[in-house]
C-alpha cells in the first residue's frame, strides 16, 4: 500500500524504494529518488550496493543483504526475487510472491537495448505495479541510435548534460560506437560510477578524464560530459554547443540540439509489457497512470497507487 514513505508490503512488512529511512527495505536500483541512505537493512543486488556506497558513504545503509538475479530469499513471509529491469546497471524488478499472488513491482524499466546493464526479462504475474513516467499516448521514444548519431552533426566541441549514473555510462558506450571521431572528456564526479561500471566488467569503451587545458586546444570533435548541476550552472558556456541528453521535452528548452534517449518506456512500450505479464490487475506509481485506467475501462482493473 502507499504512504508517505512509499509502497509498504505489509505482509513482509518491508518498503519498497523508501523516501525515508526504514528498518527493512528492498531496493530496485540506485537512483536517488528511489534509494536514499540510512536504512537498517538494505536488499539489492551488488551493483546497487556498490552505488549506494559511492553516493552515500557511511550513511548508505546499516547493513546490505546482497541477492543475485533469479535467486529467490524470503522477508518475513514473502518469497522475493531480482530479475533484470533493463534500466541501469544492477536495476531489478521485484518480484514478490505471498499466497500463491504473484506482485511484479518494475522501479524504472526499459526494454529499449543497452549494452551497458543487463536486459530486461519480464515474467508473469498477478499484479502488475508498473512506473507511469511517460505513460501518456502521444510519448513515444526515437530510435537512440539516431538520436546519438546526432552529436556528428556538430563539428565543434559540446558541452553533454546526463545524469550521473546510468545515463551518462551509456552515453558513453554509444558514442564509442556511434560517433567514432568523438572524444569523451569525464566530468569528475561521473568518473566513481564509471569505475563500478567497469569493475562489474561492463566496456564502456574510451574516454579521459576532463582537462581544462585539453578542451581548450582542440576547437573540434570533444564532448564534455558534465552532470546536470555543473550543465546548468554553465548555461552561458563559450565556444561549445550544449546538449542535454534526455526523455522529457522540457528539459530541451535552450538547449543547441535536441537528443531525446530515456532510460523509461514510453506508452507502447507500457502496454507491451502489460501484454507480456499478462497480469489480472496494473497498479501505477511515479508519474500520472489516469491515461493507463482510462485505456484499459471495462477491461483490466488498474490502480492508481500516487
Amino acid at each position: 500500500m502507499p504512504t508517505k514513505i512509499g509502497l509498504f508490503c505489509s505482509y513482509g512488512n518491508f518498503y519498497l524504494d523508501p523516501k525515508e529511512a526504514v528498518k527493512e527495505a528492498v531496493i530496485s536500483h540506485a537512483h536517488g529518488d528511489h534509494a536514499i541512505g540510512g536504512n537498517l537493512n538494505v536488499y539489492c543486488t551488488k551493483a546497487t550496493s556498490l552505488f549506494m556506497l559511492q553516493r552515500y558513504k557511511k550513511f548508505a545503509g546499516a547493513e546490505f543483504h546482497i541477492q543475485p538475479f533469479h535467486t529467490a530469499f524470503v522477508l518475513n513471509g514473502v518469497k522475493i526475487s531480482f530479475i533484470p529491469a533493463g534500466h541501469i546497471l544492477g536495476s531489478a524488478l521485484v518480484l514478490m510472491e505471498y499466497r500463491d499472488i504473484k506482485y511484479l513491482y518494475t522501479g524504472d524499466y526499459k526494454l529499449q537495448p543497452d549494452t551497458t546493464c543487463e536486459p530486461i526479462e519480464l515474467v508473469a504475474a498477478d499484479v502488475l505495479i508498473t512506473e507511469t513516467t511517460f505513460a501518456d499516448p502521444g510519448t513515444k521514444h526515437p530510435d537512440p541510435e539516431t538520436e546519438i548519431k546526432k552529436l556528428n552533426t556538430i563539428q565543434g566541441n559540446i558541452m553533454l548534460g546526463a545524469y550521473a549514473l546510468g545515463k551518462s555510462q551509456r552515453l558513453i558506450r554509444m558514442i564509442n560506437d556511434h560517433c567514432p571521431e568523438k572524444r569523451v572528456l569525464v566530468h569528475h564526479s561521473i568518473l566513481p560510477f564509471v569505475k563500478i561500471y567497469e569493475q562489474l566488467g561492463i566496456d564502456l569503451g574510451k574516454y579521459e578524464v576532463y582537462d581544462r587545458k585539453v578542451m581548450k586546444s582542440a576547437p573540434a570533435n570533444l564532448i564534455y560530459m558534465v552532470p546536470p548541476l555543473v550543465y546548468g550552472s554553465y548555461i552561458r558556456a563559450l565556444n561549445v554547443t550544449r546538449v542535454f541528453v534526455t526523455g522529457w521535452k522540457h528539459l530541451q528548452n535552450n538547449n543547441s540540439l535536441q537528443v531525446y534517449i530515456s532510460d523509461h518506456v514510453d506508452w507502447g512500450e507500457i502496454i507491451g509489457t502489460i501484454e507480456r505479464v499478462k497480469p489480472s490487475a496494473v497498479w501505477t506509481t511515479h508519474g500520472s497512470g489516469a491515461q493507463l485506467k482510462s485505456f484499459y475501462s471495462n477491461i483490466l482493473a488498474v490502480k492508481l497507487l500516487n
